[in-house]
């Protein structure tokens, strides 16, 4: 499918323009303000209701759902942003001729395979600070504050 074809096909798929506004709405200043204005209203109206089990209950029952349901909601959000991501990483690997084209996809390989990579590219990175002189130790003081 080409990149025009991509831009212009429309998706009957609500809930993820809905997850990403909602989303970015939520994490926003505005939706922390709107949350911490909720517990202010809740804690001025404690003495209203005279600190009662159901003036308690209304606070924790409010965010257990709220929290509940944001868990789904940023999930997916985290998982569009992450599966486009390895597109576009996959789409960078593939147009660079000297890349090695069995890194695409390799977010699917077992954590076993995946930690014998991380090795190989930890070995390589080594090479690479020997042949010039350093270590990563020394690098890694450097970066330390």
């Amino acid at each position: 499918m080409t990149t025009e074809k991509l831009q212009t096909k429309r998706s009957t798929d609500w809930f993820g323009p809905f997850a990403n506004v909602t989303s970015g709405w939520l994490g926003s200043r505005w939706g922390f303000g709107a949350a911490a204005i909720f517990v202010l209203v809740w804690a001025l109206t404690g003495p209203i209701f005279h600190y009662s089990d159901t003036w308690q209950l209304i606070i924790n029952s409010v965010t257990n759902i709220v929290t509940f349901l944001m868990v789904f909601l940023l999930q997916n959000t985290q998982n569009r942003d992450a599966k486009a991501i390895n597109l576009k990483l996959d789409e960078l690997i593939y147009s660079i001729s000297s890349a090695k084209d069995q890194m695409i996809d390799i977010e699917k390989l077992s954590d076993k395979d995946l930690e014998e990579l991380s090795k190989r590219y930890e070995k390589i990175r080594q090479v690479c600070l020997d042949r010039k002189g350093r270590s990563s130790d020394a690098i890694d003081s450097k970066r330390t504050p």
